[in-house]
């Protein structure tokens, strides 16, 4: 479940770019949603970042992962998908660590640069990871 309105203004609003992060970022909206058990909040932070923050209904901690429009370029828009570092492996090492960097512990942030296909499904892999975690 989503704050719909603002969720869906901002997908609206959002002009398709080439390399598909709008499309992107909606199959992991949708990949998300999926789940019953999980509720996901929309957070506008216009100019710097659009997020998808994901909590499984029952988990400890206030998400298990944060999904990341960066808009500091309207027109050139990436996503950068975070997740506490215990809650996923990165058998790829394609992830950076961030110290204290996913609402003050430790994570991974995976950039999803326009056009990363591949990125993509690795991502819904850690998703999936991060969901059985979160139980």
């Amino acid at each position: 479940m989503t704050e719909t309105k603002d969720l869906d203004r901002f997908i609206s609003s959002w002009k398709e770019e080439e390399g598909g992060t709008k499309t992107a970022f909606i199959a992991l909206k949708q990949h998300l949603e999926q789940n019953r058990d999980v509720t996901v909040f929309f957070k506008a932070r216009p100019a710097i970042s659009y997020s998808l923050r994901a909590r499984r209904n029952g988990q400890e901690k206030e998400l298990f992962v944060m999904v990341d429009v960066i808009d500091d370029d309207p027109d050139n828009r990436w996503l950068s998908v975070c997740f506490y570092k215990e809650m996923i492996t990165d058998p790829d090492g394609l992830g950076d660590l961030v110290p204290g960097g996913l609402l003050g512990e430790d994570g991974y942030c995976f950039d999803i640069e326009p056009g990363d296909t591949g990125m993509v499904e690795y991502v819904m892999n850690r998703i999936d990871e991060a969901y059985r975690t979160a139980a």
